[in-house]
C-alpha cells in the first residue's frame, strides 16, 4: 500500500510539473526549487524528486551540479534542430497514415479539425485558458493526421519532439509575440501577422483535405511548410524585438521564484 501511495504521489507531482513545463508557466531556465514546489504542488520531498528525475530523463529538466534543478533552457539552434527532426520523423508517418487509414482514420481527422476550428486562435484570444485549448486540440489534430501509422518508435520519437516544440513555440514565438506587442503596440505588427498565419486554420484545412484525398505530394508539401511556421514566428519576433522582451521577462520571473 505505501508502495502503491507513493507511486501515486509521484506520478501527480510528475504530471503536475510537466503540465506547467509544456505550458511555459514554467519558464526555460527557471530553477526548480523543492522548497517552493513542495509549496506550491502540495507534494512531499521524495515524490518531488523521483518526478524531476523523469523529466531530466525526457529533457525538459536539467540536473545543475550542487544546485539542484531547473527547467531545461530553449534557444534558436534547439528550435531548428527540432524542427528539422520533425520533418524527418512526422513526414514518414504522415505518408503511412494516410495509405492505411480507413473509414475510421478518416472520422478522427474530421472530427479533431472541427474541434479545433472552433477554437479562438492567440491572436484573438491571449488569455492562458484559450492558448492551452487552442494547443491541445491543435496537437490532438496532428496526432490524429498520424493515427493510422503503426511505426510504433517513430510515434514515441514524434511525441517527444512536439513536446519540445511546443514549449519553443510558445516561450520562443507566441507569447513574447503577444506580450510585447500588448505592452508597446507599435513595431510588432509584422511578428503579429507571422503569428496569425502560422496558427490560421485554413492552413490546417488545406492539409486535413489533402489527407483524406490521398493526394501525398500536396500534402508532404503542406506539412513541411507547416512545420516551418513556428521558426517563421520566431524569426519575426527575433527581429520585431519581442525576443529580448521575453528574455527580460524570464528573467524577472525566474528571479522572483
Amino acid at each position: 500500500m505505501l508502495n502503491e501511495t507513493s507511486s501515486t504521489k509521484t506520478e501527480a507531482a510528475y504530471q503536475l510539473l510537466r503540465r506547467d513545463i509544456l505550458t511555459t508557466r514554467l519558464m526555460p531556465g527557471a530553477p526548480l526549487k523543492l522548497s517552493a514546489l513542495r509549496g506550491t504542488y502540495g507534494v512531499g520531498w521524495t515524490p518531488l524528486r523521483e518526478a524531476l528525475s523523469r523529466l531530466e530523463a525526457e529533457r525538459l529538466v536539467t540536473a545543475i551540479s550542487n544546485r539542484g534543478f531547473a527547467v531545461a533552457p530553449v534557444s534558436r539552434a534547439e528550435l531548428e534542430d527540432l524542427a528539422r527532426a520533425r520533418m524527418v520523423v512526422e513526414i514518414p508517418l504522415f505518408l503511412e497514415s494516410m495509405e492505411k487509414g480507413g473509414r475510421e482514420w478518416e472520422d478522427a481527422v474530421v472530427t479533431a479539425h472541427y474541434r479545433l476550428s472552433r477554437c479562438k486562435t492567440a491572436v484573438d484570444d491571449p488569455s492562458d485558458a484559450a492558448v492551452d485549448r487552442w494547443d491541445e486540440n491543435h496537437e490532438a489534430f496532428h496526432a490524429a493526421l498520424l493515427s493510422a501509422a503503426t511505426c510504433d518508435w517513430l510515434l514515441r520519437f514524434r511525441s517527444t519532439i512536439s513536446d519540445q516544440l511546443r514549449r519553443h513555440h510558445r516561450f520562443l514565438g507566441l507569447a513574447p509575440t503577444l506580450r510585447a506587442a500588448a505592452g508597446l503596440k507599435d513595431g510588432y505588427e509584422e511578428a503579429i501577422e507571422a503569428l496569425r498565419e502560422a496558427i490560421a486554420i485554413e492552413h490546417h484545412t488545406a492539409i486535413m483535405e489533402a489527407a483524406l484525398d490521398r493526394d501525398v505530394e500536396r500534402a508532404k508539401a503542406l506539412m513541411t511548410a507547416h512545420i516551418g511556421y513556428t521558426l517563421h514566428v520566431y524569426v519575426h519576433s527575433e527581429d520585431s524585438g519581442a525576443t529580448r522582451y521575453a528574455a527580460r521577462a524570464g528573467s524577472l520571473k525566474a528571479g522572483s521564484g
